[in-house]
């Protein structure tokens, strides 16, 4: 089974472009105006990029694993990532750290920031993305603990309503042994966040 589409596929650009028209003319410009000609089909192109995780499947990356004896924590930390706030339409953007504790099979590194990539590329809210990854990889890897921990700057926060530059959301999702297993959460969380002490 296939994991993407085109992003062109996803999505009714033609509509987009006639939307933003109208957006365009109900904030009192004028869509035709020399500078704003083309900006109608740029978003919608952006569109198409930016919301390309609603054509695809995650659970396609989960396709191949490996078996191994390996039974101590995998964490991928630091997966850059952006996505767009449903409620506003905003971005937000940041890290995510995804961690399990195998069960006799592994992923390849690279699946878990696609995962994180198709996800994100959806109208979201943190919580939910956190909450998502976390089970994709619960319910698909069979991993005895998966932790999720994803830290996001939203522009809905920093450039409107409130305007709090530099805050900070950060959402956990702890699955398996990481929620039951007191000292098993603490060492994935200074996995994710020992190397920030001290600076």
């Amino acid at each position: 089974m296939s994991t993407s589409k085109s992003p062109s596929r996803c999505v009714d650009q033609p509509r987009i472009e006639r939307a933003v028209r109208e957006i365009l003319a109900a904030v009192g410009e004028d869509p035709d105006r020399e500078g704003l000609v083309e900006t109608p089909a740029r978003v919608a192109r952006m569109y198409a990029e930016l919301f390309s995780g609603l054509g695809q499947d995650p659970r396609g990356h989960l396709g191949t694993v490996f078996q191994e004896k390996y039974d101590e924590i995998v964490l991928v930390r630091d997966i850059a990532f952006n996505s767009v706030c449903e409620h506003h339409l905003l971005p937000f953007m940041g890290r995510a750290h995804v961690g399990y504790l195998p069960a006799g099979r592994v992923l390849g590194l690279s699946k878990l920031a696609r995962i994180v990539e198709t996800i994100s590329h959806r109208p979201q809210v943190q919580e939910r993305m956190t909450e998502e990854i976390a089970t994709l990889l619960e319910e698909n890897l069979g991993a005895k603990g998966v932790a999720v921990v994803v830290e996001a700057t939203h522009t809905c926060m920093t450039i409107r309503g409130v305007r709090k530059p530099g805050s900070l959301c950060v959402t956990s999702a702890m699955k398996g042994v990481f929620r039951s297993n007191v000292s098993s959460r603490a060492e994935v969380m200074s996995l994710i966040y020992g190397h920030h002490a001290g600076g």
